[in-house]
């Protein structure tokens, strides 16, 4: 099953709050998300990353961010 929409809001909002929390852009930011394995997690069906919060998506982003 394709989730779509979830994927679109979830893709969103984790942008959204990288954004705020690095002081970026939110072009700047979507780019960052997009060069992070998370993304390929978000959206992969099997792994249901995106039926989580935002937050906790936003918090594995966090952790592998940090380690660059």
């Amino acid at each position: 099953m394709n989730h779509v929409l979830a994927k679109t809001l979830i893709i969103t909002n984790v942008t959204e709050l990288i954004a705020q929390k690095y002081s970026l852009s939110l072009k700047d930011a979507r780019d960052l998300l997009y060069q992070s394995h998370v993304i390929n997690l978000i959206e992969d069906d099997e792994t249901g990353l995106y039926g989580q919060s935002p937050l906790y998506v936003f918090s594995i982003f966090e952790s592998t961010y940090r380690k660059h």
